[in-house]
């Protein structure tokens, strides 16, 4: 294992970016800008041994990906209700695309992806509340769209189509715990992917510094829809609830940035 300085790190990310396109390093293309970045650096599994007060990660992703980076996993409050798989899925769940085929008939879904910034076609929207300390989900019957109008007849004869009552939440401190035990400091590197002949080459030209995890910045990402709540739960198996941020936001949640390559 090689051990770094982040001013030895940093030479190292510079010299890679120098190098140009580079072929993925390991067979198949699978997760494959993560692995040759670490086996050119000669760490194991993102964690960069650098003799710190403060731990590091390192995070890689492609460049102009459309794609979310799953931060965390974390189910609402109060925990012990359960509220995915015995509220939000058998009172506003719907019956799941694979139900009679691949599961029994009665196969329900409830898969929702939400932020701050605007209601989901089925009404569901983020709140967040900073007297209270808490980031909400709120349900709101008039944002539904029309296509979801037989859904909604059948919320109305199950609970109804006020508020959720109660509403599923999580709070500042919790989350804050969780996102910062999660969130380390870390080196964000990004890099440009090309196929040659079937195979993925890889130029790792840009590369930023990340200290200090700042909360206000989620709750910020999550009032402007760059970061997300996913549920995705079916009856027979809850996934989890993750919160997922978009390609190059993650700086918003740092103190301090400090791009190092590009």
């Amino acid at each position: 294992m090689q051990l770094y300085t982040k001013d030895e790190l940093i030479k190292r990310l510079k010299k890679l970016a120098e190098m140009g396109w580079i072929p993925n390093g390991r067979f198949g293309n699978h997760g494959g800008i993560g692995n040759t970045l670490e086996d050119f650096l000669e760490i194991e599994e993102n964690n960069l041994p650098i003799p710190n007060a403060a731990e590091w990660e390192l995070k890689s992703q492609r460049a102009n990906t459309t794609s979310l980076t799953t931060l965390f996993h974390m189910e609402p409050s109060p925990r012990a209700v359960g509220f995915v798989p015995k509220v939000l899925l058998p009172l506003y769940g719907w019956g799941h695309q694979g139900a009679g085929t691949t599961y029994n008939a009665e196969e329900m879904s409830f898969r929702q992806t939400i932020h701050g910034l605007s209601h989901s076609d089925r009404g569901f929207i983020v709140q967040i509340d900073r007297i209270a300390k808490k980031i909400l989900v709120s349900f709101d019957a008039s944002k539904v769209s029309e296509k979801h109008t037989k859904w909604l007849e059948g919320v109305k004869e199950k609970v109804g189509l006020g508020e959720l009552n109660p509403q599923p939440y999580w709070g500042f401190d919790d989350l804050e715990h969780k996102a910062g035990t999660k969130l380390l400091n870390c080196f964000y590197v990004q890099a440009e992917v090309k196929t040659e002949k079937g195979k993925e080459f890889y130029w790792y030209n840009k590369a930023q510094m990340l200290q200090k995890f700042r909360f206000e910045g989620l709750l910020e990402a999550l009032e402007k829809g760059v970061m997300l709540v996913d549920f995705d739960a079916r009856t027979g198996h809850n996934h989890g609830t993750k919160f997922r941020l978009k390609q190059n936001r993650l700086p918003m949640l740092y103190e301090k940035v400090t791009t190092v390559v590009g």
